[in-house]
């Protein structure tokens, strides 16, 4: 099991700036090889929506209403991925998420053994007022 914390985010008036950050830990027993990490966002009645995610070949995508806002950036050695958020609007307040999404590696060389998996972090609320 994979977890993903967090942390960041908060009240912020319209024109600024916040900074989200994830870290991934844990995976006892396997070796969790990550291959893209992403922040998704969800207003309450709405799909939860892709904001950004970073793949491991470096390669970012990023949602069509944070481009040019928005920049995403990745340390795979430690697993941690930040969201620096400028230039907000009344419209990116959510509750933000990250996952992770990956494959967990046990066993010797003979019999390793591949199991794809996909991890959330708990949310965090980020505000923004007019």
């Amino acid at each position: 099991q994979v977890q993903l914390v967090e942390a960041g985010g908060g009240v912020v008036q319209a024109g600024g700036s916040l900074r989200l950050s994830c870290a991934a830990s844990g995976s006892p027993g396997s070796d969790f090889r990550i291959k893209t990490m992403g922040w998704f966002r969800q207003i309450p009645g709405k799909q939860r929506e892709l904001v950004a995610a970073g793949a491991s070949n470096g390669a970012t995508t990023y949602g069509d209403s944070v481009k040019d806002r928005f920049v995403i950036s990745r340390v795979n050695t430690k697993k941690t991925l930040s969201l620096q958020m400028n230039s907000l609007k009344p419209e990116d307040a959510a509750v933000y998420y990250c996952d992770a999404s990956g494959t967990h590696i046990s066993g010797s060389n003979v019999d390793q053994v591949y199991i794809d998996s996909e991890y959330w972090g708990q949310g965090t609320q980020d505000t923004v007022s007019a």
